[in-house]
């Protein structure tokens, strides 16, 4: 009986020191073993662990940054003509217009700023087949398409886009300017019948004002940098003693006019002066 106790005893310890040596030698593999990634737990657990709070606004700023980092423009084109509006970082900065063909009519773009509808712009390419027009200053919403022109005549247009947030300092738009502001503003100022052209040549902006109550536009004509493969055009479509405005930074106006359309037809017009 005494060694029947004695050999139950030997046996406690000797299970008592294997389950230590055991456990130590636990600990030790799980302090030297590399963390592991575990699986995103499933929406519904998420969802059951904290409350869903809204993603936090992504502001202008920060919508702008993401685009200088991916630096890809938005473009869209018809056969002849490719159009794109670029972030700050990307290859083609502002919007821009490409001669893809060559062909009796010209590339354009076509263009509104900042979700406003009472002023149209356009760029015409004048340059050869391959050769891209175009200009840093665009509002933080850009509406635009490709199209393509014979002379003033439209020809072809493609559907419209509409991009946010591509540029870090976009162009405000000047709301309640009349005619008469924008002759006080400006440095140089000329007309047509129902029609006023403005510009200044500090940080250059330009301004088309419609001046009768009428069914015609005004509409503001012109070159700036002495470039004359590149025509600006600035369309007001929002009637009496309003005004639209375009910005070119340091690139001055050179050539300019004044005319009034019906749509695409041409009412009234002046022959183009230098500055």
């Amino acid at each position: 009986m005494v060694l029947g106790r004695k050999f139950i005893a030997v046996v406690a310890m000797m299970t008592a020191v294997l389950s230590a040596e055991g456990a130590a030698a636990s600990v030790e593999i799980h302090r030297s073993a590399p963390a592991r990634t575990t699986a995103a737990p499933a929406a519904g657990v998420l969802a059951a662990q904290a409350p869903v709070t809204a993603p936090p606004a992504v502001t202008s700023a920060a919508a702008s940054a993401k685009n200088d980092q991916d630096g890809d423009p938005e473009c869209l084109s018809v056969k002849g003509a490719e159009v794109c509006v670029g972030p700050d970082g990307s290859d083609r900065p502002g919007i821009w217009v490409e001669d893809t063909a060559r062909g009796h009519g010209h590339a354009a773009v076509e263009y509104f700023l900042n979700g406003y509808l009472g002023t149209k712009y356009v760029i015409h390419n004048l340059g050869r087949a391959g050769e891209i027009r175009g200009t840093h200053q665009i509002g933080k919403v850009v509406t635009f398409r490709a199209a393509i022109y014979s002379g003033d005549r439209l020809i072809k247009v493609g559907r419209w886009k509409t991009v946010r947030n591509v540029t870090e300092h976009p162009v405000k738009r000047d709301t309640r300017v009349t005619p008469a502001t924008a002759r006080a503003r400006a440095k140089v100022c000329t007309s047509a019948r129902g029609a006023s052209v403005c510009f200044g040549e500090r940080k250059t902006f330009i301004f088309a004002c419609d001046t009768s109550a009428d069914k015609f536009q005004a509409r503001a004509e012109y070159f700036v940098g002495g470039d004359p493969t590149a025509r600006f055009e600035i369309h007001q479509l929002a009637g009496e003693n309003t005004c639209g405005k375009a910005e070119h930074g340091n690139l001055a106006i050179s050539m300019y006019r004044a005319s009034l359309f019906n749509e695409d037809r041409l009412v009234s017009t002046q022959l183009y002066r230098y500055n």
